[in-house]
Formats: C-alpha cells, structure tokens, sequence
C-alpha cells in the first residue's frame, strides 16, 4: 500500500483494527474449532469512508472491476496478526455491523443476497481464488412474491452474524487469504455499469491465516478479483423482489434458478459444514473513535477539537499496492 508518509499509513492501519460506528456489516472476529483467535485479530478491516459521525467501514464494492473486490479498500495492507489453522479446522467468522454483541444488527434486513467463501495463497496471484463455500437462496417462498430465505438474512443475520465452514482436508501448509463475501440484490435489479447509484452490493473482507501441518493437497486453479464477476451475470444482475414480500419492480427469473456469483465450489472443499459450540469472545465488543478515513483514494488524517468534532491535520494519496511475493508482517508503525 503506498501513501506519501508512515504518519498516515500509521493512523490508517490504526483505524482498521478498530471497532466501526454506522457500518454495513463485516467480520469482527474468528473463531477456530470455536475459540475466538481476538476481536479484529488476523483480519484486514476495510478503511472507513468518512469522518464522524457519518462515516462507516465497509461501504459496499459495486465497481466489478476495481481491485476492492480482493478484499475491500485497504485489503492489500497486512495485519500485524496471522491466525494458525490446520486443515480440516471449523472456522467461524463473526460479522457485525455496529458492535460485536447479539444485539447487534450485523445487516440490514433488506439485503437479501448470498454468502460466499474463497480460499488464495497469500499473495494473490491470477486465477488464485478458489471458492470453497456457498449459500444463496435455500428455501423458496409458497408464492412466487412471498419471502425466500437467503443466507445473508435468514442465516447469517438470524444467526447472530455467523458464517461457519471448514479448511479444505490435507491442505498443503502455507499461508493463505481467506476472502469471505457476503452480496446485498436489494439494488442488483439494475447494473452498476448502466446506473452507479444502484448495482448489487459486495461487501468482501479477507482474513490472513497460517496452515500448519503435513498436507500435500495444493489449491486448483480458482478466479481473479477483480474479473471473477461480470456485470450481466445472472446472479448479479437479478430481481431480488421475486423471492421476497415485495411486488417485483421488473420482470422477474424464476428464484429456483438463482446462480450464485462465480465458479463452482471446489470439489476439494467439505460438502456440509456445520456450527460448533462457541467459546467467549476475546476483545473489544464496541466502537471507538477513528481518526483516518479514505474519500476517493484520498486519506485524511484528523484529530479532535474540544468540542469533540474532528479537525483534518494531513492527507495523503491512497493506492493498493498488492505484493507479488509473501512477506512475514510487521508490526503497526507507532502513532
């Protein structure tokens, strides 16, 4: 990631280990055969997009072919943390939306969508992601405008914000990305490329892990992101409204055809993935004030005057810089 002084690259690393106010929703935590691995630990929180009190991470990825559809804004910047797993663990990922508690929210109710999971090497490299989990639209309405049951919603949501899948079976150690996405239709009925106030919503985070072990299975040859997802793709142009309460707004696909974005799940990945008991959280469960936000590709470093509202002390240029070999993290640069 490069920006014109570490100041800056210091408050924006700062802030995405942090908790988020007026968020979407994104992951908070992991949890390993259940045991949480620490609030924000591994994982590369994407940058806030404004200042307080409006501002919030994890604005959605509409453009299918900005680098932001790796692992959102700031996903080409290390984390200080990189979580252990073996192969064939459960891991569970905890999102959330404004604090990490069941009273959360983790997303809003009108993002019916699907939820899916990529495993790459870390780095990145072309057609290096390979999807390894899956869950869009399971259960269908008794009418055809009635409510379906999509995983963003009636899963996730409805399950406090979890999202549960296994490390492929005799993975070969290394280290590797695990890119989880969750997909809000509400506005895919139009495209973002025809009309870029509405287009599906992808909000994608990635989160840095260390397989250790004897495995000898390598990843197959998965997709690229930027370039897995087309804007025509049916699963990214559809009428969400045919498979909920709403009256559909255009014509609508049969929801028993839904296709889920990008290619099939890997034939390497668990067939059935199933909830484990989980441990107690480890960490911070609320948000705390940020004082770095990206508008543009312009970052904006702050601090706050006596009445508490922020004032802009430095900006710098933002661009993702993605390396091509693995390099051990660093430790953050101190403020």
């Amino acid at each position: 990631m490069k920006f014109k002084s570490q100041a800056v690259l210091a408050a924006a690393v700062a802030v995405s280990n942090v908790g988020v106010a007026q968020a979407h929703v994104f992951i908070w935590g992991v949890f390993v055969n259940g045991v949480d691995q620490g609030t924000f630990n591994g994982i590369r929180t994407p940058a806030y997009n404004g200042p307080p009190p409006r501002g919030y991470s994890n604005s959605p990825v509409k453009d299918l072919n900005s680098i932001d559809m790796r692992c959102n804004v700031l996903g080409d910047n290390q984390v200080p943390h990189t979580i252990k797993v073996a192969p064939g663990d459960n891991i569970t990922l905890d999102w959330h939306h404004n604090n990490r508690t069941i009273a959360d929210d983790v997303i809003d109710f009108s993002h019916h969508g699907p939820a899916l999971v990529y495993l790459t090497p870390d780095p990145p490299t072309e057609n290096s992601f390979v999807k390894i989990w899956e869950k869009g639209l399971y259960e269908l309405g008794p009418t055809p405008f009635s409510p379906g049951k999509w995983a963003t919603t009636w899963d996730i949501k409805a399950n406090n914000g979890l999202m549960n899948f296994r490390i492929p079976a005799n993975l070969k150690a290394g280290f590797y990305l695990i890119r989880a996405e969750m997909v809000g239709l509400h506005e895919a009925d139009a495209r973002f490329d025809q009309n870029s106030r509405r287009g599906a919503q992808f909000y994608p985070n990635c989160v840095q892990i260390e397989v250790v072990g004897d495995g000898t299975v390598e990843l197959p040859e998965g997709v690229s992101f930027p370039g897995a997802y087309k804007y025509d793709d049916p699963g990214v142009h559809y009428n969400i409204y045919c498979s909920t309460e709403r009256a559909p707004l255009a014509p609508c696909t049969d929801a028993s055809t839904y296709k889920i974005p990008g290619p099939t799940v890997w034939s390497g990945a668990w067939l059935e993935t199933t909830q484990v008991a989980l441990g107690p959280v480890t960490g911070p469960t609320t948000a705390t004030r940020w004082s770095s936000w990206i508008q543009q590709s312009v970052v904006t470093t702050a601090t706050y005057d006596q009445a508490g509202s922020p004032v802009p002390v430095a900006t710098s240029r933002y661009t993702a810089s993605w390396s091509l070999a693995y390099a051990a993290p660093t430790a953050s640069p101190a403020l």
